[in-house]
């Protein structure tokens, strides 16, 4: 093995300036470096990393925390902060909770411990409870890709997950629609309260008996959800999917159920991921700007390594913007059985937003 001695003896140096080279705490004059350096690529010499950390005080790792990389939104959130660690000479220490509670308590046990000098936590399911292990760390945590209540004493960047629903239903408002249903997650209650809310503002309840929640958020579940929901009002003219692969399944269940998308039945997706291309063509979407997010939280992050922690101000909230597909349209006369409810009472929009329901939003428009 290539040691640092092999180094300093091809470069003509001492041993001292090869780690000062390597570490970097010490200047040293660019014509030795350059030679220093192609010592090194010549012998492919590799730094022994825990002894550098031993005398730097940083190993130059970052910890990241995902429920899962089996899904594409959390794939593109370890590749984006894997990236943006990289530019900067940081490594990646990736763990998985697998969204099993127990496990992610241990993964934070251990961690607080571990050579890390930061730790980005993306995703905010079975941890909410085990945030107070990490109130005695040493390193600074920041929270990404949270939709539960936001807790207190952690910086976040993540996004605004209620102007995401509302931007979905007021796309539906603008196209007529009245009578819809929601396919949702258990754990996406702001999107489908900021959907029942663009339907509230003109004065059209969306009640829980529309609101069906999926037994797991695959596609199967998407398909007995929307099967529910189509089964219980067979009048609905839309339905609004709070993940991509459920709306994917709401368009499979509408077509079995003889239903035309959009022409007799719309879908509003959300995530704006890969899942969606299960349907046969663009779904309306709710998007997510998953990487810019990624990339705020590691900039975040790295500002106060080595420093005191971030301080928890005020949560960074980035805002999703809709795309439109294929998969919505002009709500349809509703002829038939499918007029067994009848409309819901129209009441003119007021001039002025009721500041109680957050900032009023500009009209739906596809990204230019």
């Amino acid at each position: 093995m290539v040691t640092m001695q092999d180094v300093a003896e091809r470069a003509g140096v001492t041993k001292q300036t090869v780690s000062n080279v390597v570490t970097g705490r010490v200047g040293v004059r660019p014509a030795t470096e350059a030679r220093v350096r192609a010592a090194i690529a010549e012998l492919g010499y590799v730094p022994n990393l825990v002894a550098r950390s031993l005398a730097t005080g940083s190993t130059r790792t970052v910890g990241l925390f995902v429920p899962t990389v089996s899904t594409p939104f959390y794939a593109e959130v370890v590749e984006e902060v894997e990236d943006a660690l990289e530019e900067r000479g940081h490594h990646l220490l990736l763990c998985t909770t697998r969204l099993d509670g127990e496990r992610a308590r241990r993964h934070l046990a251990s961690l607080t411990s571990r050579s890390v000098d930061a730790l980005l936590i993306a995703g905010d399911q079975d941890l909410t409870d085990h945030l107070p292990l990490l109130a005695g760390a040493r390193f600074p945590v920041v929270l990404c890709a949270w939709e539960a209540a936001l807790p207190e004493g952690f910086p976040v960047v993540t996004f605004d997950y209620t102007h995401g629903g509302r931007l979905a239903g007021r796309h539906l408002r603008e196209l007529g629609h009245e009578r819809v249903a929601v396919l949702a997650s258990p754990a996406h209650t702001v999107r489908v309260e900021g959907f029942r809310r663009a339907f509230a503002e003109d004065g059209i309840a969306v009640p829980d008996s529309a609101v069906h929640t999926a037994a797991a958020p695959t596609f199967q579940g998407g398909l007995a959800a929307a099967r529910a929901a189509l089964r219980a009002a067979p009048d609905t003219t839309a339905l609004f999917a709070t993940h991509d692969v459920l709306a994917a399944a709401a368009v499979e269940a509408a077509r079995a159920a003889g239903l035309r998308v959009p022409q007799d039945l719309s879908v509003v997706a959300y995530d704006d991921t890969p899942e969606g291309l299960l349907s046969r063509s663009p779904l309306t979407s709710v998007v997510l700007p998953k990487r810019q997010m990624a990339r705020q939280a590691v900039e975040l992050l790295l500002r106060t390594t080595g420093n005191a922690a971030p301080t928890a101000r005020e949560p960074r909230l980035l805002l999703p913007e809709l795309v439109k597909g294929d998969s919505t349209a002009v709500a349809p006369p509703v002829t038939g059985v499918r007029a067994s409810r009848p409309p819901a009472p129209r009441r003119p929009r007021p001039s002025a937003p009721d500041p109680s329901s957050g900032p009023a939003l500009p009209p739906c428009t596809a990204p230019g």
